[in-house]
């Protein structure tokens, strides 16, 4: 592939705001999903 120079730092950036917007929905996504993992985790440690 043949790039200009404009065009260095471009996938370096593409892969940082894909990596910033996972996180962004991990943590927008963790008040739903966290009352489901700790009733999980107290239906394992009941269960021992």
């Amino acid at each position: 592939m043949v790039f200009h120079e404009s065009e260095r730092g471009q996938g370096l950036v593409e892969y940082a705001l894909i990596f910033l917007m996972v996180v962004l929905i991990v943590i927008v996504l963790i008040p739903y999903i966290a009352p489901w993992v700790n009733s999980a985790y107290n239906n394992v440690i009941n269960n021992l």
